[in-house]
């Protein structure tokens, strides 16, 4: 078997400048995924979304959020469950909004908008009935109540707010739902991961 070429060798440096590729099935449906170095899991949808995937009820007129989308697999598997309604997928990442963009075209979903934001920041006055996030590891917890409120305060009468956090953070997720929306469901802990749901109640 031929060696792999060095990292300092032109050749590596060619072929590492190219999009990753991969194929996936994510709740039931095929998708292709192109991404790149430098974004969040490029080689394969992460544990932690499968799991968040995997738990999540979706309805068919939902208009969903994605908060913190990607290169697009939460939101995209979302939009694909939901055909009457959609998903607006946001990132303050240019470089992810631009491949969520691309493999929207690629996997023929255009009931998707995404779009540059800092969370909620620059989407404008909208409701929604479902928000999702795979929540970063590494942030202060006043950045996750800002995502929390934020939230609770976009979201319909009944809606739900699904994140998917490392373990190690649930017994926090669970205090802090308490207190900004009133109300936590433990949806599903595995042991690196847990989902968690909360709804606007009124």
């Amino acid at each position: 078997m031929p060696r792999p070429p060095c990292r300092t060798d032109p050749r590596w440096l060619e072929q590492a400048r190219q999009d990753l590729d991969f194929t996936t099935a994510l709740r039931g449906h095929p998708f292709r995924f192109r991404t790149t170095w430098g974004l969040f899991s490029p080689r394969d949808v992460d544990a932690g979304s499968r799991l968040l995937l995997d738990h999540l009820e979706v309805r068919p007129a939902d208009r969903a959020f994605d908060l913190g989308c990607g290169y697009g697999p939460l939101g995209l598997a979302i939009a694909r469950d939901a055909p009457q309604g959609g998903c607006l997928m946001v990132d303050k990442d240019f470089v992810a909004v631009e491949y969520a963009r691309r493999n929207a075209t690629l996997n023929h979903i255009d009931n998707v908008e995404v779009m540059l934001s800092d969370g909620f920041r620059h989407v404008g006055a909208r409701a929604f009935d479902l928000v999702v996030s795979n929540l970063p590891a590494k942030t202060t917890k006043e950045h996750y109540y800002l995502f929390f409120h934020e939230a609770c305060e976009r979201l319909a009468p009944g809606g739900r707010f699904y994140v998917v956090v490392i373990s190690g953070l649930r017994q926090f997720v669970a205090r802090a739902f308490g207190e900004v929306f009133g109300n936590h469901e433990k949806v599903k802990q595995g042991r690196d991961y847990t989902v968690a749901m909360a709804r606007r109640e009124g």
